[in-house]
């Protein structure tokens, strides 16, 4: 029968298209990049984590927080909001208030919505004086 095996070469044909354009389409899904993060992190989570639990010193935070920043510089992306703030407070626990209100003042500088709440931490710290 002609005609039935023109139905089988034409059924061939159509699942090898379709079978081309699955594997088509996982390889080009495999070349997809993720998108890059806005802003660098580095150590700053765990950081924070070990300032609220108490498992790093100030001092410790300090060192790697200001490495981070270095690195963040170097790769040319911001630190996260909180980053430079958290940084002046360290300082401020450190008894160093030049540093804490550069830090401050970096912060308000890079984030303006976070005046306020720099603001009140340096109103604090004034009292505490």
């Amino acid at each position: 029968m002609p005609g039935t095996e023109s139905i089988m070469k034409s059924l061939s044909s159509a699942q090898m298209v379709a079978r081309l354009s699955i594997a088509g389409a996982l390889v080009l899904s495999g070349c997809v990049t993720r998108p890059q993060p806005l802003y660098y992190w580095g150590d700053y989570q765990p950081q924070v984590y070990g300032h609220f639990t108490k498992d790093t010193g100030p001092q410790e935070q300090i060192a790697s927080l200001e490495a981070g920043l270095e690195k963040a510089r170097a790769s040319g992306k911001p630190v996260p909001p909180g980053y430079l703030a958290h940084l002046g407070i360290l300082h401020a626990q450190a008894e160093r208030p030049d540093q804490m209100r550069t830090y401050f003042e970096a912060e308000k500088t890079q984030y303006p919505e976070s005046t306020t709440y720099i603001d009140f931490l340096l109103r604090k710290f004034k009292q505490a004086q």
